[in-house]
C-alpha cells in the first residue's frame, strides 16, 4: 500500500512549538481571556437551521465509547448499515440524515475543526480514528445548505470540535477489557508550553469479535468479526498575539477487520495534517489548509467456494483543500461572512479477480480526480428579537482524468476506457429567520439548496457483497437538494427544553443502487428522493438527574421514471420511517455516575425493490462510574443489555447481525 510521509506535518508542528515559546501569555484580565483552540463564535442566525448539540460529557459516557454510536442520540442520523466501526466494512460507513437513502457514500458533510473527514475516494467516515475524549462537542445540523461549510452537505452537517484547554487534563488514560477478549487502551498528555497548548494522544483497541453470521447460516469458513485498530494524534494551539492563534493537527491511524469468512479481511489507513489560523479582531479571520493521504484494501471471499474471488489490494487516495473566511466590521447588528474554499480529491483502485482454482482472471485499475472551488457570502442581521440570516455561494466543480483499465492474467489489455472530463458551476443558497417571541419561546424557519458530486467510488469502483454485484457508473450526475423547514424551541420551565421541526427535502438526481438483473445492481441517478417528516428533541434536568430524548419520523419516497421506473413510490433502501433515542443519567458531585440509553430504529429495506427487510430493533446500553480515588474511577459498561438481535444486512436471506450483549470493565485516570 502507498504510504505518505509525515514530514509536512512536522514542518508545521516544529515552528509552532517555537512560536509558543516566544509568544506572551494572554492577558490576565477576564474580559480578554479567550479559550485556546476554539473556532470563531457562531453567528447569531445559526439556530434558525435547527441544530442539535452533543456535549463532551455525553460523548465520553456512552457504553460503546464510539462517536458514531453517540451520534445516534440525534434521531435521523444513520450510517449505511446498522453496524458500528468494529463490525462493518469501512467503505460502508457513509453518513446521512433525514432518511434520504443510503448507498454507502456520505450525504452529510462531516467536519473536524472545519476539515472534511470523508475519504477522498469512497466518501466514508473513518470513525475508528476519532476518539470521543478528544472532542469538546458536536453540532448536528439536519438539512442541507452548504453556506460557509463547503460543498456536499445535502443531508446536513456534522461539526466535531476538538477539546480545548478547559476540557483536557494534563494527563489522562483509560484501559478496558470486555466480552470476546476485547481490549481498549488510550492515553493523552496535554501540557502547557509557553502561552499555548500541545496535546499528544494515542489509542489502541482489538477484539476477537462476535459472529455476524446467525448460527443457522454457519459454514466451515465462518469466523468472528475480529478487529484491530490504532491511532495517534498531535494538536498544538499557539497564541501569536492576544487575538490570534495557530491550530495545528496531525493524525495517523490504521484499522484492520475480518468480516464473516476466513480471509475476508479489510484494512484502512490514513495520515492527515491541517493548520488553521484564527484571528478574533475587528476583521475576524478563519484560514485553514489540510492534506489527507488515505488507503483501503478489501478481500472478497466466495460464499459458495469460500475462496478468494476479488482482492481490492490497494486504493490510494489524496485529499487537499483549504478555506478562508473573513468577517469585516459592518456594525453591531450584522455578522458578515465572506470567503472561499477548495477541495481536491484523487484516487485509484487496484484489484485482482480470481477463479475458484486460485488463478488470477483479471487485473483492474480505475480512478480519477474531482474538485470543488467555491465562493460564499452570508450575513446575519439582528433586529431586536428577530434575527435574519441569508447566504449564497457559487461552486465550480470538475470530474477529470477518469479511467478504467482491465488486463488478463498475462498482462494483455482487455479494456482501456478513458472518460470525458466534465465540469460545471452550481449556485446554491440558504436563508432563515429566528424570532425570540419570549425568553421561553423561539420560532424558526429556513430554506436551502445544495449539491453533492458523485464520489470516485460511485463513478469507477464496482463491488460485491455476496450474492449481489453492484456496478459503478462513470456517467453519474450531481445530486441537487431543495429543502425547507420550520420549528420552535420551547423552555417552559428552568431545566426543560423542547424542540420540534417539520421539514421537506427533495434530492434531485439521487444516486441509488438500482437492480438491473438477478443479483446485479448499478449505481444510477433516480429522478428524486423526497423526504418529509417531523423531528422532536427534549431535555429535562433536575438536581442530579437528566433525561435527553430525540425522535424522528421520516416519510421518504423515491420518484423514478425511465429505466428506474420500477422504484417509483418505493421507500429508499436503508431508510427507516421511525427512529428514536432516550438517555436517563444521574451524576453526583463526588464523581459517581450512571446512565441508561435506549435506542429504537424502525423497519427498513436492504434493497431498492423492498424485498429484503431489516426488522425494527430496540437496544439498551448502560454505564456506571465508581470513583475509587481522587482522580481514578472504575467504569462498568454494557452494550445491548437485552441481547436484542439486530439484523444489519439481509441479501435474499443471507443475513448479518449486529453487536450482541457486550460487557466491559475498565479504569479511568483523569
Amino acid at each position: 500500500m502507498r504510504r505518505s510521509s509525515f514530514l509536512p506535518l512536522l514542518a508545521l508542528v516544529v515552528p509552532s512549538f517555537a512560536l509558543a515559546q516566544q509568544s506572551p501569555a494572554p492577558s490576565a484580565d477576564p474580559a480578554d481571556i479567550v479559550v485556546l483552540g476554539q473556532p470563531l463564535p457562531l453567528p447569531p442566525g445559526m439556530p434558525a437551521y435547527g441544530s442539535v448539540t452533543i456535549g463532551r460529557s455525553r460523548l465520553t459516557s456512552d457504553a460503546t465509547g464510539r462517536v458514531e454510536d453517540v451520534l445516534l442520540d440525534v434521531a435521523g442520523f444513520q450510517q449505511f448499515r446498522r453496524s458500528d466501526s468494529r463490525s462493518a466494512n469501512p467503505s460502508a460507513q457513509g453518513v446521512t440524515l433525514r432518511a434520504l437513502g443510503g448507498n454507502a457514500s456520505s450525504r452529510a458533510l462531516v467536519l473536524l475543526d472545519g476539515v472534511p473527514l470523508a475519504d477522498p475516494f469512497f466518501g466514508y467516515i473513518p470513525f475508528n480514528a476519532i476518539s470521543a475524549d478528544r472532542l469538546a462537542g458536536v453540532r448536528v445540523t439536519r438539512g442541507g445548505g452548504a453556506g460557509a461549510f463547503g460543498a456536499g452537505a445535502v443531508a446536513g452537517t456534522i461539526e466535531l470540535a476538538s477539546a480545548t484547554r478547559h476540557d483536557l487534563p494534563t494527563i489522562a488514560a483509560e484501559a478496558f477489557y470486555g466480552s470476546n477478549n476485547a481490549q481498549e487502551v488510550s492515553a493523552s498528555v496535554s501540557p502547557d508550553i509557553g502561552g499555548g497548548l500541545v496535546s499528544v494522544s494515542g489509542k489502541f483497541e482489538r477484539g476477537d469479535g462476535f459472529y455476524t453470521t446467525p448460527p443457522s447460516q454457519f459454514t466451515a469458513a465462518t469466523v468472528r468479526a475480529r478487529y484491530r485498530d490504532g491511532s495517534g494524534t498531535i494538536r498544538a494551539v499557539v497564541p501569536i498575539d492576544a487575538q490570534t492563534e495557530l491550530q495545528v493537527r496531525g493524525l495517523l491511524y490504521r484499522d484492520e477487520r475480518t468480516l464473516r469468512f476466513v480471509g475476508a479481511n479489510s484494512s484502512s489507513e490514513g495520515e492527515d495534517a491541517s493548520v488553521r489560523l484564527i484571528h478574533r479582531g475587528d476583521w475576524a479571520i478563519d484560514a485553514l489548509a489540510y492534506v489527507q493521504a488515505r488507503n483501503f484494501s478489501n478481500r472478497v471471499i466466495s460464499a459458495t467456494s469460500f475462496k478468494l474471488t476479488l482482492d481490492q489490494r490497494n486504493t490510494p487516495a489524496t485529499g487537499v483543500g483549504g478555506k478562508i473566511e473573513l468577517r469585516p466590521p459592518v456594525g453591531a447588528d450584522h455578522v458578515l461572512r465572506i470567503g472561499a474554499d477548495v477541495r481536491l480529491g484523487d484516487g485509484e483502485l487496484y484489484e485482482d479477480a480470481y477463479a475458484a482454482s486460485g488463478a488470477v482472471t483479471a487485473r483492474r485499475n480505475a480512478g480519477g480526480h474531482t474538485s470543488t472551488t467555491g465562493l460564499f457570502v452570508e450575513d446575519d442581521w439582528t433586529l431586536g428579537r428577530l434575527v435574519l440570516t441569508a447566504g449564497v455561494r457559487g461552486d465550480r466543480w470538475t470530474i477529470t482524468q477518469g479511467f478504467f483499465h482491465e488486463a488478463s492474467a498475462t498482462g494483455a489489455t482487455t479494456t482501456d476506457t478513458r472518460y470525458h472530463d466534465r465540469h460545471g458551476f452550481e449556485g446554491t443558497g440558504r436563508a432563515g429567520a429566528l424570532f425570540h417571541a419570549s425568553d421561553a419561546l423561539a420560532l424558526r424557519a429556513a430554506g436551502y439548496t445544495g449539491f453533492r458530486l458523485p464520489t470516485l467510488n460511485e463513478l469507477y469502483r464496482p463491488f460485491v457483497v455476496f450474492p449481489i454485484t453492484t456496478q459503478a457508473n462513470a456517467a453519474l450526475g450531481l445530486e441537487r437538494l431543495r429543502g425547507a423547514e420550520a420549528g420552535l424551541d420551547l423552555t417552559p420551565v428552568a431545566g426543560v427544553t423542547l424542540g420540534i421541526t417539520g421539514f421537506y427535502n427533495r434530492l434531485d438526481g439521487a444516486i441509488a443502487n438500482v437492480t438491473i438483473g438477478p443479483n446485479l445492481r448499478q449505481r444510477r441517478n433516480v429522478d428524486a428522493i423526497v423526504a418529509k417528516g417531523i423531528e422532536l428533541t427534549a431535555r429535562a434536568a433536575r438536581g442530579r438527574f437528566s433525561v435527553d430524548g430525540s425522535y424522528a419520523f421520516s416519510d421518504s419516497r423515491v420518484h423514478a421514471s425511465g429505466a428506474s421506473r420500477q422504484l417509483d413510490g418505493f421507500i429508499p433502501a436503508q431508510s427507516p420511517r421511525h427512529s428514536g433515542s432516550a438517555t436517563l443519567a444521574w451524576a453526583s458531585p463526588r464523581g459517581f455516575a450512571a446512565s441508561l440509553t435506549a435506542r429504537y430504529v424502525g423497519k427498513q429495506y436492504e434493497d431498492d425493490l423492498q424485498t429484503d427487510v431489516l426488522p425494527s430493533a430496540t437496544t439498551l446500553d448502560g454505564v456506571l462510574t465508581l470513583p475509587v480515588a481522587r482522580r481514578v474511577a472504575v467504569v462498568l459498561r454494557g452494550e445491548n443489555l437485552s441481547d436484542e438481535t439486530v439484523i444489519t444486512r439481509n441479501a435474499a436471506g443471507s443475513i448479518d447481525v449486529g453487536t450482541p450483549r457486550t460487557l466491559w470493565i475498565g479504569v479511568r485516570l483523569r
